[in-house]
């Protein structure tokens, strides 16, 4: 079983609770994650030729998870609204998955990271796949979401062994 004292949500009571990083200093704070889906040969070949009746998939998809960072404070309750220097969103088809891997940076100068909204990057970005393509293939799978990466703050550099 977890220690709830270790948790940094968690007030000492067990409720939760959002961390106080006023006494924090500023840093600069950047984090990488990323994610996948898995997708029928046809439905990759449809996104790559452009063929799908909502648009450009991989442009839109890029858009969506690059705002979705920016508001990443309103989507997850206890998260800090952080003023995001950079966020970058890469797509890359995959034809041996067959699907699309996405990957997302954050980064900003603050009191504390940016690993929240390099996920949510990610999320967005695959969920808006699964919507413009869902059309022609309903068996889409997001899976593999997972921090890859992030550096500053405290805690210091941490890197997917």
């Amino acid at each position: 079983m977890t220690d709830v004292s270790r948790l940094s949500h968690v007030g000492s009571r067990g409720e939760a609770r959002m961390v106080d990083v006023s006494a924090k200093g500023d840093t600069e704070r950047f984090a990488r994650a990323a994610g996948a889906i898995r997708m029928r040969p046809q439905t990759l070949v449809a996104i790559r030729d452009n063929q799908l009746a909502k648009g450009d998939v991989l442009t839109v998809a890029k858009v969506a998870g690059i705002m979705a960072a920016k508001r990443t404070a309103e989507l997850i309750p206890l998260c800090h609204p952080l003023p995001l220097t950079d966020v970058q969103v890469t797509l890359t088809l995959d034809d041996v998955l067959p699907g699309v891997r996405v990957e997302a940076e954050a980064r900003t100068i603050g009191r504390t990271g940016v690993e929240m909204e390099a996920i949510t990057a990610v999320c967005v970005t695959l969920v808006t796949i699964y919507d413009m393509a869902k059309a022609v293939d309903r068996d889409m799978v997001i899976s593999d979401i997972l921090l890859l990466e992030k550096s500053g703050g405290r805690s210091g550099a941490w890197r997917r062994g």
